[in-house]
């Protein structure tokens, strides 16, 4: 679940239409300009992985790595060699494109690197930034939703978002299987079906595959509010 300073402390994934009925982890991006903090939990290995992959350079060194998730301000990457806290390094994040910035923390296989200047994500997720990519990744939320099952409405908090469904944390107990009705202030309400449960977290795959331009708009219309309300 989403932490009042927009970093995701707990990744829970997507669940995915076009892949099969296990939930699948994918790159999280986030709109908030702190770098992602250390996951509480592990839970990855239950899940289908679909990381993004980029470019790690160090030195003059040069290797794949795999991005869990990223910020304006940093990422956290899974390498596949070892990396000690404080190396600077950069990360190809498209063809041509890299971004600079210093490794602060090393836990098992994941590293969290903090960028040396704050990156624009919206951007980064724009048509030309995802060009190799069929669809727009997992994007951090941190707002209120409702789901209506029949005639109960139960409030939830929505958790990260894709084209193809939404993850939210809420006290109902919703059943698997179960067709609901998710609204998001500023985004079309989306019918969809309860695919999996991690607690009080939920994934709901949606009956439509929202286009990308439709999320886009929500997003910065909701990046302009909350920076509108930060200026107030």
């Amino acid at each position: 679940m989403s932490g009042g300073n927009g970093n995701a402390t707990c990744i829970f994934p997507l669940w995915e239409p076009t892949l099969s009925e296990q939930p699948v982890e994918t790159t999280l991006f986030s709109l908030s300009p702190l770098p992602p903090q250390r996951p509480e939990r592990r839970s990855e290995e239950r899940f289908l992985s679909l990381l993004r992959v980029g470019a790690l350079r160090i030195g003059s060194k040069r290797e794949l790595c795999l991005i869990r998730n990223i910020s304006g301000g940093g990422m956290m990457i899974r390498p596949y060699s070892a990396i000690e806290p404080g190396t600077r390094l950069a990360v190809e994040l498209k063809h041509g494109d890299s971004v600079s910035g210093v490794a602060q923390w090393s836990e098992h296989d994941l590293v969290g690197i903090t960028f040396d200047q704050t990156i624009d994500v919206l951007a980064l997720l724009s048509a030309s930034g995802m060009e190799t990519q069929p669809r727009m990744p997992r994007i951090e939320l941190n707002c209120v939703a409702s789901l209506r099952e029949d005639a109960d409405v139960h409030r939830s908090h929505a958790v990260n978002i894709s084209q193809g469904g939404i993850c939210v944390c809420t006290s109902a107990n919703l059943r698997i299987g179960a067709h609901v009705i998710m609204s998001l202030p500023g985004l079309a309400p989306a019918a969809g079906v309860v695919k999996w449960r991690d607690g009080e977290n939920y994934g709901i795959g949606f009956n439509r595959v929202f286009p990308v331009g439709e999320l886009m708009s929500f997003l910065q219309e909701k990046t302009n509010r909350e920076r509108g309300h930060a200026a107030g």
